[in-house]
């Protein structure tokens, strides 16, 4: 059976309002751009995720709504898990797996270095660094999302905002 995994980074943060904790930094108005953007470009290659799973931080979670209404998905569709802010690898395996064999297509959104380290784990050519609003799309080979893996990888799609511009 063949799966997506859409790995998805928070758009560009806003710095304007120093007192704000980090979980609540919203996004600059190029990281709303850019999550337009990326939206866009993934409907136009026929790559739209049925569940958005996102770290509850406010960048990674208004980064997976914007996609969200873009994509008209229902309001249903989008959860958050706690366990994706400040996230190790193991933390997003572990809310990965938990996903229902029933979904075919899901994408996480959350946080460097985390995003990039778990993208490495399904690329043959590492990132150095999932850009701000970068997208992961990782086409797999597998009957559940629990264990999946680099041996599980069908097909690569790399994609960020600045990657199509001249």
């Amino acid at each position: 059976m063949e799966r997506k995994l859409f790995i998805i980074r928070h758009g560009k943060s806003s710095w304007d309002h120093q007192g704000l904790d980090d979980i609540d930094r919203p996004l600059a108005e190029r990281g709303i751009q850019n999550a337009e953007e990326m939206s866009k470009r993934l409907a136009n290659e026929g790559l739209i995720p049925e569940l958005l799973l996102s770290s509850p931080a406010s960048r990674a979670l208004n980064t997976a709504l914007i996609m969200a209404r873009f994509w008209r998905l229902k309001p249903m569709a989008l959860q958050i898990h706690e366990s994706l802010y400040d996230a190790y690898i193991s933390d997003i395996e572990k809310v990965v797996s938990g996903v229902s064999s029933n979904v075919h297509s899901l994408a996480i959104f959350g946080h460097n270095p985390s995003w990039t380290a778990y993208a490495n784990q399904f690329l043959s050519d590492p990132l150095d660094n999932l850009p701000t609003a970068g997208v992961v799309v990782v086409t797999l080979k597998s009957e559940s999302w629990n264990g999946i893996g680099r041996g599980h990888v069908k097909e690569i799609h790399v994609d960020y905002p600045k990657r199509r511009r001249y």
